[in-house]
């Protein structure tokens, strides 16, 4: 009974390393892809996004490695994440109506 129990413990290992390649990958593509744009509303999606793997990634590491802690971690970047593009779309909402602002008088 005891090498069912390994030989599952080992066989979750494998998926997990699984996943955590393929997260990796997407996040390189993300990251390639809010290099290329075009536009900043593609990279705030983009950033977003990142951070959400990233946040699955460290869940993945806290089961793998069975420490609780990493599930808090995982918390605080969520609610930074959140706040980084929350502030992120405040500014470039900003500077999009300034230069709205800008048009409109100079079409006057």
């Amino acid at each position: 009974m005891n090498s069912g129990i390994a030989s599952l413990e080992a066989a979750y290992q494998i998926v997990f390393i699984g996943a955590i390649i393929i997260l990796a990958l997407m996040m390189i593509l993300c990251l390639i892809r809010a290099i290329i744009g075009p536009r900043v509303a593609d990279r705030i999606v983009t950033v977003n996004m990142m951070g959400t793997m990233v946040m699955v990634t460290i869940a993945i590491f806290a089961l793998m490695r069975n420490e609780s802690y990493l599930v808090d971690i995982c918390i605080i970047y969520a609610m930074i994440s959140f706040l980084a593009v929350i502030v992120i779309s405040k500014v470039y909402m900003g500077v999009f109506n300034e230069k709205n602002q800008e048009k409109e008088k100079r079409a006057e």
